[in-house]
């Protein structure tokens, strides 16, 4: 039975009307969770409190986002990330944003209490978010959060992002801990939000050589997309022998994504969670603390999702998706969505951009592997 922690109460995170980062996203999967039968044991998570989240962010940036989320007028808000387009300020947005980092830190204290095997925070990856700035559709930093807590226990962990856009905040809260690998694979900044993730970003002082960054060019296709993940990600958790991995599953470098260009489809993905759950076996005794992501094209999310969670329940997947769970979403968003739960509608097949973005990942892994030798 696969652990998931989830909550009503993270649907409060809401940037309104029109904004790709919607909480319909978790809702909907959940109901898609239960609709398809996977056995889950649900744990509702508490609300994080202020202390936590002062683990992580600088209290002058908690106290802004406290006063704008009651409406009060404020200093340059901007200098803090908010009230721009990615992120617009809500009302009681600091206790929205709380509510979401309470999921992660249930995921880590399941660990902590001796839980073994994978589980899933059914929401968050709020990775953007800086010690003293919202980036990216994100507050506060959840992960970041929830490793803090691992921390705390002197566990040592390594946390993998396969989101499309490079894992910032999390690296550079943990950009000086020994303690803490930092691997994230995502569309190279050259072309993408936020423009960092250079391989040349190791890490800093006792952290040198903890941060692990694998720019891919547009157009990577699944083939070499596993090439490089096979290449790079665990070689680095077995010389890193982290006691948990911590996983950024967005579901956003698929070929359907609008904010990207990749073009991963729902098999390669299947490919790389399986990965991730052996690679969690054989090298943290199974632990695994997943959480979502981006995913702004609806119907492709909850199918990669869905995979998400039955191959971290070690689960044969279904070969579609629940009739019931779909005629009820399609009359709420107003459109079809797909059957099978593996894609069916083939993109343009682009062999010459694939190819192409194979062969500079190609270069980056053989530059990258000079890095790391």
């Amino acid at each position: 039975m696969l652990p998931v922690i989830y909550s009503t109460e993270y649907l409060r995170y809401d940037f309104g009307p029109g904004h790709p980062f919607t909480p319909i996203r978790w809702n909907a999967f959940a109901d898609l969770l239960t609709a398809t039968g996977l056995p889950v044991q649900w744990i509702h998570p508490d609300e994080a409190s202020d202390a936590d989240v002062l683990t992580v962010h600088d209290r002058v940036f908690v106290d802004t986002v406290k006063v704008a989320s009651e409406g009060r007028t404020v200093g340059d808000l901007k200098r803090f990330g908010l009230g721009t387009g990615d992120v617009p300020i809500f009302s009681e947005m600091h206790d929205a944003a709380k509510c979401v980092a309470g999921g992660g830190l249930a995921a880590a204290q399941h660990i902590l209490d001796g839980g073994r095997g994978p589980i899933l925070q059914l929401g968050g990856g709020l990775h953007h978010a800086m010690r003293d700035r919202a980036a990216g559709f994100c507050v506060y930093n959840d992960v970041a959060m929830l490793i803090c807590r691992l921390r705390r226990d002197n566990l040592r962990v390594a946390y993998v992002d396969v989101d499309v856009h490079h894992g910032d905040g999390v690296q550079s809260i943990f950009y000086d801990d020994p303690n803490v690998l930092t691997i994230s694979l995502h569309e190279s900044g050259k072309y993408l939000f936020p423009g960092t993730g250079v391989i040349q970003e190791r890490g800093r002082g006792a952290g040198s050589g903890m941060a692990v960054n694998v720019p891919l060019h547009p157009g990577t296709g699944d083939e070499s997309y596993l090439e490089v993940f096979d290449a790079i990600v665990p070689a680095e958790l077995q010389k890193f022998s982290p006691d948990v991995i911590v996983v950024e599953a967005g579901a956003d470098a698929h070929f359907l994504d609008p904010l990207a260009h990749l073009l991963l489809t729902t098999r390669v993905y299947g490919q790389i969670f399986r990965r991730l759950v052996e690679l969690a076996d054989s090298f943290a005794g199974s632990r695994l603390i997943a959480t979502l992501g981006g995913g702004y094209d609806f119907d492709p999310t909850m199918r990669i999702w869905t995979i998400l969670a039955y191959k971290l329940a070690r689960s044969s997947l279904p070969e579609h998706v629940p009739r019931e769970w779909a005629t009820r979403w399609e009359a709420t968003l107003g459109k079809s969505l797909q059957s099978s739960l593996h894609d069916r509608r083939q993109f343009l097949r682009h062999e010459d951009r694939i190819r192409w973005a194979a062969e500079a990942n190609g270069q980056t892994v053989d530059a990258l592997r000079g890095l790391l030798a």
